[in-house]
């Protein structure tokens, strides 16, 4: 019974590992992309609308 439970325990976390790279992976693609896209245009940052005051900012990283 101790072996089923660690089992599940180890497929859990290593599950949970995935998702997390898989997720980083995915920003950082994102991030290489338009880090491509800018230069290739010579744009200084991208611009977002902010819903509430209607003003453009320039994109953060973290969005």
């Amino acid at each position: 019974m101790p072996q089923i439970i660690f089992f599940i325990v180890a497929v859990g976390g290593i599950w949970f590992l995935y998702r997390r790279f898989v997720r980083d992976a995915q920003k950082l693609t994102e991030k290489s992309r338009r880090a491509e896209s800018e230069r290739r245009t010579g744009a200084m940052g991208t611009l977002v609308k902010d819903p509430k005051t209607g003003e453009y900012r320039v994109k953060r990283d973290d969005e």
